[in-house]
């Protein structure tokens, strides 16, 4: 098959929906294979089912375990071994500062730091003794600037970035890149649930909308393009990177 990621081999942990299930999407359309990380079997038996086993497989876990980043390993190896590994997974979260419990952080932490980490960790290992592999992260706007409630999410993002400058520098000399992708507010299913939980949706998301130098959200695919352009050899010279893909907020 055909494509920029032809022959390649990939693991997208939160793939069955928003930018994950756009991300392993165009990933199989540029001819990679594709191992899908997600909580939920439902989504993910779906997923496959569409795309083609031969295509994708999927394994059900979260990433806060440390079995579930040896699982995907393993899948990736029955296929010849890991290129790719995109850092997806993560859960939202808003709250005052002084109204966040030490329950509250150890939980966001697990996921949006914590599991990434090992994700990271065990892939590095496979890439290591290949000399060859790209890691993108997915973090944040909000791991470069402050917005009131969203500490704590911050936070959690602000940590894998510092992760990924540190292990793109530690890995470089043996050919492992990392590369982070910092979207900004994305049409996902949860940015559609919080817009429609407001009083007036309509006149919110045009607000949203308006802090935005494009004065658009981002789709999914805007940030799925951005992860296809760092996992494919087009950017065989870049690491340790943030690609803002925020229509221009960060920047403004």
């Amino acid at each position: 098959m055909s494509g920029r990621l032809a022959g390649k081999i990939a693991i997208v942990t939160g793939g069955t929906s928003g930018i994950g299930e756009a991300t392993v999407r165009l990933f199989v359309a540029e001819g990679a294979r594709v191992v899908i990380v997600a909580r939920r079997s439902g989504p993910g038996e779906k997923l496959v089912a569409d795309l083609g086993s031969d295509r994708a497989k999927f394994l059900a876990g979260d990433v806060a375990v440390e079995a579930t980043s040896t699982n995907a390993i393993e899948l990736a190896e029955r296929w010849g071994g890991l290129d790719i590994l995109v850092n997806n997974a993560a859960m939202d979260w808003t709250s005052p500062i002084l109204e966040t419990s030490e329950a509250d952080v150890r939980r966001v932490l697990d996921t949006n730091f914590i599991g990434s980490f090992l994700m990271l960790r065990e892939a590095g290992r496979e890439m290591l003794e290949r000399r060859r592999g790209s890691i993108i992260n997915v973090t944040s706007r909000n791991a470069s600037v402050g917005v009131p409630t969203m500490g704590l999410y911050a936070a959690a993002k602000g940590a894998l970035l510092a992760l990924t400058r540190a292990a793109a520098v530690e890995w470089a000399p043996d050919g492992v890149r990392v590369n982070a992708v910092a979207p900004g507010l994305t049409q996902t299913p949860l940015i559609r649930s919080w817009i429609a939980e407001q009083k007036d949706p309509a006149g919110f998301e045009k607000e949203v909308a308006a802090t935005i130098p494009q004065g658009r959200m981002a789709e999914p695919i805007d940030i799925a393009g951005a992860i296809l352009f760092l996992a494919s050899d087009e950017s065989l010279h870049i690491t340790g990177v943030s690609l803002a893909v925020d229509g221009g907020y960060t920047a403004a």
